[in-house]
């Protein structure tokens, strides 16, 4: 085996061992695939030879695609190529899954006669997070083995089987520690039989009347509008129908509408960019991360709760900090409970709950955590109170602890500035809930170290969280540009809209609720009282909308309350309008004179969006975020900005920089309003004609 022939094979007595050795995960990159082909070749030539066995070398089978080729011309062998030689061969040919078998290594595995699984192996078609669907005859084989309904639910999500599971769906044929020698055994019973199962023979599987009517209702729901799992559902629903060449046809024609596609698009580059953004260009060099073995978290709270459950669950004991028993019982006590409904789902045992609830420490002395590793401060969002605290920090813990603050808005060098190790202090703001939200957005300050960063960044990655290093503005990356679509938001509502009109142009975008829901769930007086300490400092300039200080003052403060800007009836968390809400709002237009009028949903949708776009190009060019791909991933997993979109910024480039630009400058010339004035990077991209993604490539260079 080379580096351009990875896949090796050596006869084992009479059976031909294939070894596909592609370090790290053995994907199918072009080598491969000639490989293959030319080991089924030389099991034909070999007239000692009664069958094959196809396994992987390291951790995987096949773990997929080679991400390399994405965005490239196919190149011939193509993947089907590979997969019809393995089942049109002469001789049988088993699949020893030795570990993940994932997207074309699942497909190949179809290919083989029969399919044997180590324990620990697991197989899945992933390829609807990337726009498309399985392309080389999974969704056509994959139902004639494990029926329609297990395998759309597994093209549809892209979830992971494991090998236990795949063998009572019938995915897999057997279940192994030795798979590589029951795959031979295998091997060797099937030549003797003198006939073998081949996938593409079989019958096409039955669906009851209406299966797939009720499918497409439940898919679109939990799509939210991403295309590639309809894909999905068509490709499966041709395999009922259609003789398999006929169903391949299909599967190619829906593959390519797919893969051509903008949603497609925006996911790979959703799929790349959470990978680059853990890249942190201009550290030094040497920076190694500090070793972390302990942590504490200074609250018991909701963030501070969830924060504490991130440890936990990491297997990183956790020492919480609370004012009071009473506070700290209360939180420890929650954390029980998410645990303890979590196994109600079957999601962990008993076992593992106390297992984890045994790695929490509480105490109300601060001097408990003087030996902690890293130390994170959740507490009420007040500067004074931060400081405070982190001037105790500072004389308690030890020399080289890192000490974090989860602060979502406030200055991070000045919270440092009560200390007398600046250096160690980083912002590392969780979302909530914090044990169930992937993003970790860590925020530098002017004197935070090159390993202090690089702490956070891969503590983040231990915690299971997607990261990304932000510099210090007034709600940084996520909530600065939130505030400011919110801000328009409100506007809206008094120059002509309604809060259930934007939150539905905002939820057919692909968002998971809109800015008035999302506000309800926050808790409307939580904004209220940030509001009004800002009351006596706020510009006579910046037009300001009362109508939700008004809401929280009827009373209702969100879904807490049962009813903000909506209605939640008998506990349910779907919005229902109001009609003193809606009465409301029309009285605050009357009451400043604004003539309200109709607005479209494209003009609510480009009013939003353009205003994500010009507040992340003030952003990029302030420096806050290094790249566009970190405002985007921001936006992904912390605010649910539709991955198949690929983040505001890799949409306005999509959309156009120039029509983006000049409706932003026709808003700024109507409104005169600061959230308008465009941006000065985004004026100069235009002007060269260039994207943002052009203008990133061109200083990483």
């Amino acid at each position: 085996m080379t580096a351009d022939n990875p896949v090796r094979w050596e006869a084992d007595g009479d059976v031909l061992v294939i070894t596909i050795d592609n370090p790290p995960v053995n994907a199918l990159r072009l080598a491969v695939r000639q490989g293959i082909i030319a080991a089924v070749d030389a099991l034909e030539a070999d007239g000692s030879l009664v069958g094959a066995i196809v396994t992987g070398e390291g951790r995987a089978f096949i773990a997929g695609a080679d991400i390399t080729e994405f965005g490239k011309p196919p190149m011939d062998p193509n993947l089907n190529d590979a997969v019809y030689k393995i089942e049109r061969a002469a001789k049988p040919i088993v699949a020893a899954i030795n570990g993940v078998a994932l997207g074309g290594g699942l497909e190949v595995a179809l290919g083989c006669h029969a399919r044997i699984a180590h324990p620990k192996a697991r197989v899945g078609v992933p390829e609807v997070h990337l726009g498309i669907l399985p392309g080389a005859g999974g969704t056509q084989r994959l139902p004639r083995v494990a029926g329609v309904e297990a395998a759309l639910d597994m093209t549809t999500t892209g979830k992971h089987v494991p090998a236990p599971k795949a063998h009572s769906m019938g995915v897999v044929d057997g279940v192994d520690e030795d798979c590589v020698g029951a795959a031979k055994a295998k091997a060797r019973e099937l030549a003797a039989a003198g006939s073998w199962p081949v996938i593409a023979q079989m019958p096409n599987p039955a669906v009851p009347d209406g299966f797939f009517d009720t499918a497409r209702a439940q898919i679109e729901k939990k799509a939210r509008g991403q295309m590639s799992p309809i894909l999905c559902l068509e490709a499966i629903k041709a395999a009922t129908e259609l003789p398999f060449a006929d169903g391949m046809d299909k599967e190619r024609d829906l593959f390519m509408e797919g893969v051509t596609s903008d949603q497609s698009r925006g996911l790979i580059h959703a799929f790349f960019g959470e990978r680059e953004v853990a890249k942190i260009p201009g550290l030094d060099p040497e920076a190694k991360p500090r070793d972390v073995q302990t942590a504490a978290v200074i609250g018991a709270g909701t963030m501070g709760g969830g924060i504490a459950m991130c440890f936990a669950n990491a297997g990183i004991p956790v020492t919480v900090l609370e004012q009071t028993q009473e506070a700290l019982d209360k939180g420890l006590g929650v954390c029980r409970k998410n645990y303890e409904n979590t196994a109600k789902k079957g999601r962990l045992t008993m076992e593992q709950v106390e297992q984890r609830m045994d790695l929490f420490t509480g105490t109300t002395d601060i001097n408990d955590l003087a030996d902690v590793d890293i130390v994170i401060e959740a507490v009420f969002e007040n500067m004074d109170v931060k400081k405070d605290i982190f001037t105790k920090l500072d004389a308690v813990c030890k020399e080289g602890c890192v000490l974090a603050t989860n602060t979502s808005t406030l200055d991070i060098n000045q919270i440092a500035s009560v200390t007398k190790r600046p250096q160690d202090v980083i912002g590392m703001h969780f979302f909530s809930p914090a044990n169930v939200m992937r993003l970790l957005e860590n925020v530098r300050g002017d004197a935070t170290a090159d390993d202090v960063i690089l702490t956070a960044m891969n503590m983040g990655k231990r915690l299971g969280k997607v990261s990304v290093l932000v510099g210090v503005c007034d709600g940084f990356v996520g909530n600065r540009i939130l505030h400011e679509y919110i801000r328009w938001a409100s506007i809206l509502l008094e120059d002509g809209c309604l809060p259930e009109q934007i939150d539905k142009v905002w939820t057919d975008f692909g968002m998971p609720m809109g800015p008035f829901a999302m506000s309800d769930l926050a808790g409307l007086d939580v904004g209220y009282r940030i509001r009004k300490e800002q009351e006596a400092t706020r510009s006579s300039n910046v037009r300001y909308v009362h109508i939700a200080d008004k809401v929280v003052e009827m009373g209702r403060l969100g879904q807490k309350t049962g009813g903000g800007f909506f209605d939640y009836i008998d506990g349910s968390r779907v919005p229902v309008p109001n009609a003193d809400v809606t009465a409301l709002v029309l009285a605050e237009s009357e009451r400043k004179g604004i003539e309200r009028r109709e607005f479209s949903d494209d003009e609510i949708l480009n009013a939003l969006t353009d205003l994500m776009t010009n507040e992340g190009a003030k952003i990029l060019e302030e420096g806050i975020a290094m790249r566009p791909v970190d405002v985007d991933i921001t936006y992904i997993f912390g605010y649910g900005y539709p991955a198949y979109r690929g983040g505001p910024m890799h949409r306005a480039d999509a959309v156009g920089l120039a029509e983006t630009l000049d409706r932003i400058k026709a808003r700024y010339e109507e409104t005169g309003d600061h959230s308008w004035k465009p941006a000065a990077l985004l004026e100069q991209l235009v002007a060269e004609g260039r994207t943002f993604a052009e203008w990133s490539k061109a200083r990483a260079a």
